[in-house]
């Protein structure tokens, strides 16, 4: 199978996954609202919860999280099988002797990470732009944090301290998610950078400039200081 047709699989896949409306289909099931009407009028997690549905919003944020690490992890699966297996086939001389062998061995190495990327673009841009609700979805920050676990769980680790020390102090979710988002390529590089090719880390820089992106009304909003602060409510 030729390359470029394994990517757009990877991509169509990685979409309809993404474009999976986790938070309006539970609303609209255990609470007969529509979550597009109510707060922000955000599919994600945080407007759920801030509707008061503290439950739901959480359910919402792992299903979110959940369709995104499925993505890729359905992407790596499928570079597997599609990947050669040459090293196996072949003894110590002939990888050192053999440029060709090399050549393709070191392409079949960094495959995975890079169609990874991929379905880390398309999962985020299946929920921002899902086609299920007209194009109209969310901001992509639980979904890219499940893409992002499945690719360098090790960097997840530590802008999920970020995102949390922001939101304790500031107690604005939206600038926690930024910052989070925007340090993720960063600290990828700085652990991984084995396997950081320029191509895989200009996907990690893109998936990540698409979150970012998505938060221009909040990033308005914050600069102007009427960014609205995370409160729970209790119903």
């Amino acid at each position: 199978m030729a390359v470029i047709h394994i990517y757009f699989i990877v991509a169509v896949l990685s979409y309809l996954l993404g474009s999976i409306p986790f938070g309006y289909i539970l609303v609209r099931i255990f609470r007969g609202q529509d979550i597009r009407h109510t707060g922000s009028g955000n599919i994600g997690a945080t407007n759920v919860i801030r509707s008061g549905a503290r439950w739901l919003g959480l359910v919402t944020l792992l299903l979110d999280a959940a369709k995104g690490y499925a993505a890729v992890a359905l992407s790596l699966w499928i570079a597997w099988q599609l990947t050669p297996h040459a090293a196996v086939l072949t003894t110590p001389e002939q990888m050192q002797t053999d440029p060709a062998l090399q050549q393709l061995l070191a392409r079949s190495a960094h495959f995975p990470f890079l169609i990874a990327a991929v379905a880390a673009i398309f999962a985020i841009l299946g929920h921002m732009f899902p086609v299920w609700l007209h194009f109209k979805g969310g901001k992509g920050v639980a979904t890219g944090l499940g893409t992002f676990l499945a690719i360098a769980p090790k960097a997840v680790g530590v802008v999920v301290v970020i995102f949390l020390a922001v939101v304790f102090v500031s107690r604005y979710v939206s600038l926690g998610s930024i910052i989070a988002t925007a340090s993720f390529p960063l600290f990828a590089w700085l652990l991984y950078r084995g396997s950081a090719t320029p191509a895989v880390m200009t996907g990690m820089f893109v998936a990540a400039a698409l979150i970012i992106a998505r938060h221009h009304q909040n990033i308005r909003r914050l600069l102007a200081g009427t960014e609205h602060r995370f409160e729970l409510k209790h119903r």
